[in-house]
């Protein structure tokens, strides 16, 4: 194996974190974002919408019932999206001080999980020991390391919470208004078609997108994601069927 000088290497955590706050790839993050609050608040509101359309027949009733699950969908998936923000935030300080305790209270056991790390990577002899003497003589690196690789873990910026808040409330919003525009340009019966037939279309765009960031075939992806919202509406249908308003008499 090659040999490398860290003799004169210098390591610190502020280029940990220098690296971790350019390598979340922020515009995946808002991707993720938006597919996230489009694709819930779309399914969500599509359930509503059939389900009353099958109750009621009534073109202003579907509406309303629509437009009040679009906005209360998007500010519960904006208030989830923010506290679950905060709460992965929470969680990766809390593991960062525990680190802190360990290397203090057991730094040989610490030590050696270094030694392990690096060498599952395929070091060993003098390199391997060079590299754990390197990180283990700066506390913050130390931790900086073990949350990285121990714990697989990164920093999570609090001030993100807000921008995904907003983004994800949005989405749900845009997401939400997909399926109830059928509805203002033709009759009810006719709405059900077109909506559920324009949804499962968005959700296969959007499932094929979601694998293409991700891994997997687009194809199976898209075609997975407009089955389960599809079926997922019928379900909101089917109550509405069965508890559909009788004709008066």
């Amino acid at each position: 194996m090659k040999e490398f000088d860290f003799s004169n290497a210098e390591i610190h955590a502020d280029e940990f974190d220098h690296h971790n706050e350019r390598d979340p790839h922020q515009q995946a993050s808002a991707l993720s974002d938006i597919i996230l609050g489009g694709q819930d608040g779309l399914v969500n509101v599509l359930g509503v919408i059939l389900g009353v359309a099958a109750a009621t027949a009534d073109t202003y009733v579907i509406m309303v019932a629509g437009l009040a699950a679009t906005f209360a969908e998007s500010v519960s998936m904006a208030a989830v999206a923010y506290t679950s923000t905060l709460a992965d935030a929470d969680y990766y300080e809390s593991e960062r001080e525990r680190e802190y305790r360990h290397i203090q209270e057991v730094p040989n056991l610490e030590t050696e999980e270094i030694r392990a790390i690096y060498r599952a990577k395929g070091f060993d002899g003098t390199l391997l020991e060079r590299i754990v003497h390197t990180i283990t003589s700066d506390p913050d690196v130390w931790v900086a390391v073990m949350m990285s690789e121990e714990l697989q873990l990164q920093p999570v910026d609090r001030r993100t919470a807000l921008r995904s808040a907003i983004i994800v409330g949005i989405a749900a919003i845009v997401g939400s208004l997909i399926p109830l525009v059928p509805f203002l340009i033709g009759s009810v019966t006719t709405g059900i078609y077109v909506s559920l037939i324009l949804s499962a279309i968005v959700l296969f765009v959007v499932g094929a997108i979601k694998a293409r960031m991700t891994v997997g075939h687009a194809g199976k992806s898209g075609l997975e994601m407009a089955l389960i919202g599809t079926v997922s509406a019928l379900v909101g249908y089917a109550v509405g069927v069965v508890l559909k308003i009788p004709n008066n008499p």
